[in-house]
């Protein structure tokens, strides 16, 4: 309660938790869909086991808060859209995706396409950058790699992205004094946002 209110008191809301891990364990699992209810959090990002889902199908029924799937790129069993597509297939519709453009970038899947494929379960974007379309390259400002901000906005409006999503902005490189990096990838973020 006492969090809830120092955020409120600040004009803000929380749009997403995360990213946790989800096993078969219900018991577990309900401890997070306790406190994100609590938090009044609507979206838990995730990183469920295979053997997590009939657990989750339950939770966000009782619950009524959206599981996103977040991908870590190459190696990670969440790499491709595809593979988020699989398993979140026959399972309750808000059981979705979070997906993170970067790391979609490293495994050769450009931003705007996985939009289109995730399109109806997508309820979290992470927006991050590389210098490369492969596994091991460096973090850049937005927009000046591969992803086309102007091109991912008006894609998440064809996908009907909800006013509610989680829309993130990460920046991992100069992590002593990332600040006006950090500002940059912000103005060519809003900047995308007002052409669409």
């Amino acid at each position: 309660d006492a969090m809830r209110r120092k955020v409120a008191d600040r004009g803000l809301t929380i749009s997403a938790y995360g990213v946790s891990g989800f096993t078969k364990n219900a018991a577990e699992n309900r401890k997070l869909f306790t406190f994100a209810k609590a938090a009044g959090i609507p979206i838990l990002s995730a990183d469920p086991d295979p053997d997590a889902f009939a657990s989750l199908d339950d939770l966000v029924k009782e619950f009524d808060i959206r599981i996103a799937i977040h991908n870590h790129g190459p190696t990670h069993r969440y790499n491709k859209a595809v593979d988020v597509m699989k398993a979140i297939e026959n399972h309750d519709e808000r059981i979705g995706a979070c997906a993170d453009l970067g790391h979609y970038l490293r495994s050769g899947e450009r931003p705007t396409e996985v939009i289109r494929l995730l399109a109806g379960r997508l309820y979290g974007i992470h927006l991050k950058d590389f210098a490369e379309m492969q596994d091991k390259t460096r973090g850049v400002i937005l927009g000046t790699g591969h992803i086309d901000l102007p091109a991912v906005f008006a894609a998440l409006d064809r996908a009907g992205f909800p006013a509610d999503g989680a829309l993130s902005i990460e920046y991992e490189e100069n992590p002593q004094d990332p600040v006006a990096e950090i500002r940059e990838c912000v103005e060519a973020a809003r900047a995308a946002m007002a052409a669409v």
